[in-house]
């Protein structure tokens, strides 16, 4: 299966398609009663809402993509390098002014990032009242107390230290992309 690799280039990541082995061992978003053209409309019907990746690290950011390939939710992802790179995503402006409008379904980001580090980004997103209600994920490998503690004062809606072994980041991310994408309802507009 192909999946997106990052290559960063100027203000944006460049795409390319690479091969992609995940273990068998690893279940799909649709439950396992759905057949298989059944699970493929169920996995794009999902994320009609987008996610917003932060990471600076283009191996971190691409394990994200390839997550979100195997569950066939790649075509909903953007990508961020860092929190100010998130900022201008999320106000439309800079290198983003010509997105379509709307906010995403969940913000996965990192902690440890240049300029605008992600404890740094979540204060000023959950200050900002057309932005304070989406959720934000710091999905880090960070295992510090003082991020964690800092990112829920500051209203973080969860903290997940990334696992290292693909299986377990795959299940993971899986898990966030179900439960931010698909269950969770997000506060009405306006």
């Amino acid at each position: 299966m192909p999946v997106s690799r990052i290559a960063w280039e100027g203000p944006s990541a460049a795409v390319q398609n690479v091969p992609l082995a995940v273990p068998d061992s690893v279940a799909r978003v649709a439950p396992p009663w759905f057949g298989d053209a059944t699970a493929m409309l169920y996995t794009r019907s999902v994320m009609e809402r987008r996610i917003l990746v932060v990471d600076d690290d283009p191996n971190d950011a691409e394990l994200t993509l390839r997550a979100l390939e195997y569950l066939r939710l790649r075509e909903a992802v953007d990508l961020a390098r860092d929190g100010q790179e998130a900022l201008d995503y999320l106000e439309c402006r800079g290198s983003f002014a010509g997105r379509a409008t709307g906010d995403p379904a969940v913000i996965l980001m990192d902690v440890k990032m240049p300029r605008l580090d992600g404890i740094e980004a979540l204060g000023r997103i959950k200050s900002n009242d057309k932005l304070k209600t989406i959720p934000v994920v710091m999905l880090t490998s960070s295992r510090e107390e003082r991020d964690l503690r800092r990112s829920y004062e500051l209203g973080g809606n969860a903290y997940v230290v990334k696992p290292m072994a693909f299986e377990k980041y795959l299940e993971a991310v899986s898990g966030l992309a179900e439960f931010w994408g698909k269950l969770n309802e997000p506060p009405p507009a306006g």
